[in-house]
């Protein structure tokens, strides 16, 4: 193996960053994007020397390196600052006047990148600042302004029915103590009382469905992996990167005790030893408070070689991400914590069946393992009551851009959009809603006039709309839609890994069709352009290897409905 493309040789500081990681690790692929994380967080960026210099210790060809660094928004493998200001400039900053805070912070000589979303939608305008050095530092600001002090505002917890959220803000985060004297490990003790088959048994007559958007029975998942050979991993997916949501990273912020207790549960029941989750590299907070859980919690016997004395065995790995929405998804995310670049897998083999390191893998995101100690403690069919029959339990919803109270709520499925927007104070300032973003950019843009429809999996799938990733997402009478959709259209083309063909070139084609609508409001070739557009949007749903190609239309598609690309709509 040549493990030098070039002469470099890592400084000094490089070499202690990354033995300080290693350190007496045999070589292991999987510690790859830790150690390039360890570079970056020492030097700002990730020099040759040190690509070479991960390469010998973990034994792998440097050029696969450099793929792998070079795949990830977060790592610079060229010379840059090491203090970073990444100003988030999608959908709901865009409204908030993120271009006007970018201009200011240039103007005052700040090194300033554009970011996607940074999950911080309901407090816009949002930036992250990142700063390497010994000891790194990284920290979110929103609302931001030109002088970035510190953050002091928190997100708005609202709703009908809070059981997800009902410590979020009432017990603090980094206490093991106050989150037992909320209620916390009682779930943990009453499973190890019903056993691996009664934990499974409870979670099926729940009828949970996943709350990543995809909707598949997680009871289903749970039986699938406890029935294959061992060993099997769980995996929590907290790579919360769709633009306009932000419901995980409050959970994890606001709760992390109940994150590692409902792993250990899940883990548990499928008859896992090592669990990983992969949290998303623009959360910082979430990352450090889920850290603290895990040790914590490995302190007081709750992980480790004998949980609460039951003889079960359980790590907790944490993984971060590095600036990728692609490995938001399943088999993309396996890949990169093996050491890979984030791209998808075809389909089958399923994660139930070969996942995580080639086993069988439970792989759930959040909130939906959030919902798991409530149903070991009051039973499925209790659980089941709450909600409608095929969408039961509650569901937490992202609220944000024209409406009065921006935040977090959780209803119970099944409560109208209407009711929903209601609790949140109606669209701000009483102006005129225009539409709708229900389900993030991957979602569907509705009319006022379907306010009325029931938030539930089945309603909206009849609606032709999605859940989603729970984004409610509002525009008034001011909003730029086209301008809203060429943003989505543009961050699905940054965001394709480009390793399918109709994705790769669809997310181009269909951006530049919707910038020559833009500039083109009644002239020759707009007909041929929105024929086009529907052409992509069928190529790449039909074709597309994962999800963000199958869905990078959506929202595009449910425009016309809202007649937003006739003559003389387009702003």
């Amino acid at each position: 193996m040549d493990l030098h493309f070039t002469n470099a040789r890592a400084d000094t500081a490089e070499r202690s960053a990354v033995d300080a990681l290693l350190q007496d690790e045999r070589p292991r692929r999987d510690l790859l994007l830790p150690a390039l994380h360890a570079v970056a967080d020492r030097a700002g960026w990730v020099s040759a020397g040190a690509i070479n210099y991960i390469g010998e210790r973990l034994g792998v060809a440097p050029a696969e390196v450099y793929g792998v660094a070079t795949f990830y928004a977060l790592f610079s493998t060229t010379p840059r600052a090491p203090r970073i200001v990444h100003v988030c400039d999608d959908i709901a900053c865009l409204g908030a006047g993120s271009a006007t805070l970018r201009a200011a912070l240039e103007s005052s000589g700040s090194t300033v990148l554009p970011s996607p979303c940074l999950g911080l939608c309901d407090r816009a305008p949002a930036v992250l600042v990142t700063s390497a050095g010994d000891p790194p530092s990284a920290r979110a600001i929103a609302p931001a302004t030109p002088s970035l002090s510190d953050d002091a505002s928190a997100t708005h917890i609202g709703g009908s029915e809070l059981r997800l959220l009902r410590r979020v803000g009432k017990a603090d985060p980094e206490s093991l103590d106050e989150y037992r004297a909320h209620g916390g490990y009682l779930a943990l003790r009453k499973a190890f009382e019903i056993g691996r088959e009664g934990v499974v048994a409870e979670v099926v007559a729940s009828k949970l469905l996943g709350r990543g958007g995809a909707a598949f029975p997680t009871g289903r998942k749970m039986e699938a992996v406890a029935a294959a050979p061992a060993p099997h991993y769980v995996v929590c997916n907290a790579d919360e990167s769709e633009p306009g949501t932000f419901k995980d990273r409050v959970l994890m912020e606001g709760d992390p005790f109940a994150i590692v207790e409902a792993i250990t549960i899940a883990a548990y029941a499928v008859g896992c030893e090592h669990a990983f989750v992969y949290v998303r590299g623009e959360y910082p907070l979430a990352k450090a408070r889920l850290e603290n859980a895990i040790a914590q919690a490995r302190a007081h016997g709750m992980l480790g070689d004998d949980v609460m004395g039951s003889g079960m065995r359980l790590e907790i790995e944490v993984r971060r991400g590095a600036g990728a929405y692609i490995c938001g998804e399943e088999t993309a995310l396996f890949n990169s914590i093996e050491g890979k670049r984030g791209e998808p897998r075809n389909k089958p083999p399923f994660p139930v069946q070969a996942g995580l390191f080639g086993k069988p893998t439970l792989v759930n995101n959040v909130e939906t393992l959030a919902n798991l100690p409530a149903i070991v403690l009051e039973g499925g069919a209790a659980y089941a009551k709450t909600g409608t029959p095929d969408s039961t339990g509650t569901r937490l919803f992202c609220l944000s851009g024209a409406v009065a109270m921006p935040g977090i709520y959780e209803v119970a499925h099944g409560t109208s959009l209407r009711d929903l927007v209601a609790m949140a104070g109606g669209v701000a300032g009483g102006r005129p809603l225009q539409a709708i973003l229900l389900g993030g950019a991957a979602g569907t843009l509705i009319a006022p006039q379907a306010l009325d429809i029931k938030l539930s999996f089945e309603d909206a799938r009849a609606a032709g709309a999605t859940l989603g990733s729970g984004v409610v997402m509002l525009f008034d009478d001011r909003s730029d839609l086209l301008a809203i959709l060429r943003r989505i259209a543009r961050f699905f083309r940054e965001e394709s890994c480009g390793q399918c063909v109709p994705c790769r070139v669809g997310t181009v084609r269909q951006e530049e069709a919707l910038e020559r609508l833009a500039g083109n409001a009644g002239g020759s070739g707009r007909e041929r352009d929105l024929i086009l557009l529907g052409e992509i949007g069928t190529a790449m749903r039909d074709a597309s290897i994962c999800g963000l190609g199958q869905t990078a239309a959506n929202a595009i598609d449910s425009a016309r409905g809202l007649q937003l690309f006739e003559t003389g709509n387009a702003k």
